[in-house]
């Protein structure tokens, strides 16, 4: 069983690719580049170039407040899923999502808090065990 468990680094990855296909078919628009990062029972992701097209043209045309619900509803609507999603690649409970994005630099920040971490082969990167 426990060589059929990811390193942190491959539920890194998954997590990543995976959230970058989500917002792709939710929102029929791909991030450029997707990074997870677990601490313990917290996933950080930053996503890049988040912002859709409806959000930049709205920017463009001077309505930043109209973007800016534009963006919090679109993560209000997407949140359920992007927990179920979490919790289906990581295999824990997600108690919590906290998202905000800044227009200015398109990017999104997400953390997920999750009940208990995850359970990865060498969680603590135990490479040192050499024979």
């Amino acid at each position: 069983m426990v060589d059929s468990l990811l390193t942190r680094g491959q539920l890194e990855r998954e997590l990543s690719q995976k959230i970058q296909a989500f917002y792709r078919s939710h929102l029929d628009h791909k991030p450029s580049k997707v990074t997870c990062q677990l601490f313990d029972t917290k996933l950080a992701v930053i996503l890049e170039d988040s912002i859709t097209s409806a959000e930049q043209i709205l920017r463009q045309e001077g309505k930043n407040d109209l973007a800016e619900k534009v963006r919090t509803n679109l993560d209000d609507s997407m949140r359920p899923e992007l927990k179920e999603l979490i919790e289906k690649i990581a295999q824990v409970t997600v108690i919590d999502i906290l998202s905000d994005a800044t227009l200015d630099t398109g990017r999104t920040g997400i953390i997920a808090i999750l009940n208990e971490a995850p359970k990865v082969r060498n969680p603590e990167g135990n490479s040192k065990v050499k024979n």
